[in-house]
Order: structure tokens, then C-alpha cells, then sequence
């Protein structure tokens, strides 16, 4: 799979650095790009460095997905792994090493941020699923969350109907048992996210990163 390429915030330190500061990626749905959720860098807690990544998989049209879909069907494992090694070694490439991650997904893309701490949870801080859901297939450190349980936020409309039931009952099982949850639902929203939503995402960033303040 090729390299991803991504938008890094001003802020965004060299590879080099040894800057242990926690930094946030940023995960588009499907058909969108790298271009998208940098919209929502206001939200976020004040100086954090973000990148946003583009999936590597093109769908035309100027957009991008992390994995193949076909809905009603279960997204396949095989392209959720590829993905997620390629986020990875973006990671390794770009990201300095001491520096925490929080991975910050909207639907497709909560998805994989969920897969990036049940892969290397050790460099997650916290985990920001925004309509997204979690895979059925289970992986090795799903035991070792079961224990440590660390933070999550979950957000969703509770209008939204491209996240199928099925998929919203796995995940609402799934979370509380290997996560510290922050779940809430958006009345009146559908398959999208709202500024209500976002001001709860900062004040949960702003918490679990231990920054004090949740004014804008």
C-alpha cells in the first residue's frame, strides 16, 4: 500500500523532535480527503498539533477510503488491517517518538481510530469516535484494554441512518467493556457532526490531555 499523505497543522513538530506533547489525527469518513476535518481544528484544545491523513484507497472524484465497503455487507478484515499498518508506519515516519496520540475519526474513519488503540495502545491518550463503530474482529489487546479501560469519546445523531442498528448495538457492547466511555447522542442530528457535539469533544480532550481550561 503506498505511503499516506497528510496536512499537518503549523504546529506540527519534526520527526526528530524530542517533544513528548500529544498530537491528534485526524480520520475522514468515506469519499472524503485529507481536506475535510481540519474544519474542526477550532474545536480543538489550544496549541495541540493535528495532522490529517488521507486514506489510501481512492474513490474518485477528489475522495478516499480506508477499506472497501459494500453495505449491507460486514466491512472485510483484510482491508481493515492494510489500513491500519499504513497509518502506523505514517506514524512512525512522521510522529516523534515520545509524543502520545489521539486518533480522531468521523465514521468510517472512527473506525479505524478505534483499530489504532486495539493495535498499539500503548500510544493512545485517548480516542475520539465521532458516527463511527467499532469491527467485530477481535484483536490481541483487546484483553489488555478489557483491564487498563482508557478514555473514549462516542458521539452520533441520533438521526443517523447510514450507521446500520446492527453496528450501533455491537459497538454500544463493545466500548464500555474494554473503555472508559464518554457516549452521547445528538438529538436531531443525523449522519454528521454538530458544534454541541464538538464543544463536548474539546472539554474531553481538553480533560484526559490535562489542560485545565474549557473555554474557547
Amino acid at each position: 500500500m503506498k505511503p499516506l499523505r497528510a496536512l499537518l497543522s503549523p504546529t506540527w513538530p519534526t520527526t526528530d523532535s524530542d517533544d513528548d506533547s500529544p498530537v491528534i489525527l485526524l480520520l475522514h469518513g468515506l469519499g472524503s480527503n485529507e481536506e475535510d476535518l481540519p474544519g474542526l481544528a477550532p474545536w480543538l484544545p489550544d496549541g495541540v498539533a493535528w495532522a490529517s491523513l488521507r486514506a489510501p484507497l481512492e474513490t474518485g472524484y477528489g475522495g478516499a477510503t480506508w477499506f472497501p465497503l459494500d453495505l449491507p455487507n460486514e466491512p472485510e478484515q483484510d482491508g481493515i488491517d492494510s489500513a491500519t499498518e499504513a497509518i502506523w508506519a505514517w506514524v512512525d515516519a512522521h510522529v516523534p517518538a515520545r509524543a502520545s496520540i489521539v486518533p480522531l475519526g468521523f465514521s468510517q474513519g472512527g473506525l479505524m481510530a478505534l483499530e489504532m488503540l486495539r493495535t498499539r495502545p500503548e500510544r493512545i491518550v485517548a480516542t475520539v469516535v465521532l458516527a463511527g463503530l467499532v469491527s467485530r474482529v477481535g484483536k490481541p489487546a483487546d484483553e489488555d484494554l478489557a483491564s487498563s479501560r482508557p478514555p473514549v469519546f462516542w458521539g452520533r445523531g441520533a438521526e443517523d441512518t447510514v450507521i446500520w442498528p446492527e453496528a450501533i448495538d455491537w459497538t454500544a457492547a463493545w466500548l464500555p467493556e474494554h473503555s472508559t466511555l464518554s457516549a452521547r447522542v445528538y438529538e436531531g442530528l443525523g449522519h454528521g457532526v454538530s458544534e454541541e457535539e464538538m464543544g463536548d469533544v474539546r472539554a474531553f480532550l481538553i480533560e484526559q490531555l490535562g489542560m485545565g481550561t474549557t473555554g474557547r
